[in-house]
């Protein structure tokens, strides 16, 4: 199994349209099994898309309405159009930059979903505050596991601390954490050079970083630089920072565990780098 995980930053990014191309061709050749995104965007008030553009998509609850370039209507489309099975289910979170609904998306290439779950981390839960934060989960045919799309705020975040956004998803995923195996995907905002900070509190608390269980991996390094958010904030390398992580609940074998999306696998499409994780599962 080919988990993948990107913070897209989607509609934001400079010369767009040619990215969203590149992503889709490379997403192509890479037919990972799983898909996460985050900052998966729309603009708030574009036309809404209509209904026969969905096909594949998994409704979730909510009043917000898929808009014309939705970016993960837009990935779904393209690969749908090349031939690939592409099912999908997109969570709108907050607005952002007061004109963006932006959220989480999750794609299963091949296998229907079979199930949505969805719940917020951040003590907020006000659309138009920045700080909210949620997390999107999905089950497929013919797997036991559940997959969850998260992007979690800052360790040191006076508002929405890191500690306590964690604690909230550890206690929903908990029983289904028992049952089978479950996988984090997303940005944690958590580097993992920061000593007793939020990388150090996920692996405490029993989760595998699939990047150091791979029997084969790179650098990890998946920012390469100052970005939005991290320019005056403690922890920033100007070497670079892993940020964007697989987990697993379980301790399974896995085989490699890469960064895409960086220009040397796969062409820069986001301010951030993916990470694909392979499995023998």
């Amino acid at each position: 199994m080919k988990i993948l995980t990107l913070n897209t930053h989607s509609i934001q990014e400079p010369d767009y349209p040619a990215k969203l191309d590149r992503c889709v061709r490379a997403l192509i050749r890479q037919r990972p099994d799983i898909i996460a995104m985050q900052e998966v965007n729309q603009t708030a008030q574009a036309p809404v898309l209509p209904a026969a553009d969905l096909a594949g998509r998994s409704p979730v609850p909510g009043s917000v309405p898929i808009r014309r370039d939705n970016h993960a209507a837009a990935v779904a489309r393209g690969l749908r159009q090349a031939g690939i099975d592409c099912f999908w289910a997109w969570l709108p979170v907050k607005l952002g930059y007061g004109k963006y609904d932006e959220g989480l998306a999750l794609m299963s290439l091949g296998a229907p979903i079979a199930a949505v779950d969805l719940f917020p981390v951040s003590r907020s839960t006000d659309y138009v505050n920045w700080r909210t934060r949620a997390a999107l989960g999905i089950q497929v045919q013919g797997r036991r596991d559940w997959f969850y799309c998260v992007h979690l705020g800052w360790w040191e975040d006076p508002q929405e601390p890191f500690r306590d956004q964690w604690s909230r998803l550890q206690a929903r995923v908990a029983g289904k954490r028992l049952s089978a195996p479950l996988w984090l995907l997303g940005d944690f905002n958590a580097p993992d050079s920061l000593r007793g900070q939020s990388y150090d509190l996920v692996a405490r608390s029993g989760w595998m970083d699939t990047y150091q269980a791979a029997a084969w991996k790179d650098d990890g390094i998946t920012v390469p630089g100052p970005i939005d958010g991290w320019q005056d904030t403690p922890g920033q390398d100007p070497a670079g920072m892993r940020l964007d992580y697989i987990w697993c609940s379980r301790q399974l074998p896995i085989r490699s565990s890469q960064v895409v999306f960086n220009g040397i696998n796969g062409p820069i499409v986001s301010d951030h780098f993916g990470v694909l994780a392979e499995t023998t599962g």
